[in-house]
């Protein structure tokens, strides 16, 4: 039982499109999705400012793999 079904998801994505309208569904969703992201947040005790402030001290990825000695491999003699 439960949500297992594609036709059920489908079914209550219809109800409740009839229910709050196709205007309210993306508030809808927008809300909820602020809402988690303040759970998950709230959580693990990090805030937007102090992921965001990470994410500028973190240097690119073109530059990390720059900045990486190259490896050094010895092709196998063939004889």
């Amino acid at each position: 039982m439960g949500l297992t079904n594609p036709i059920h998801i489908a079914f209550v994505l219809v109800l409740l499109l009839l229910v709050f309208g196709a205007k309210r569904l993306p508030e809808i969703g927008r809300s909820l999705g602020g809402g988690m992201r303040g759970f998950r947040d709230s959580l693990t005790g990090e805030s937007e400012q102090q992921v965001a402030t990470a994410r500028e001290l973190e240097p690119p990825v073109a530059a990390r793999e720059a900045s990486a000695e190259p490896s050094h491999s010895t092709p196998s003699a063939r004889v």
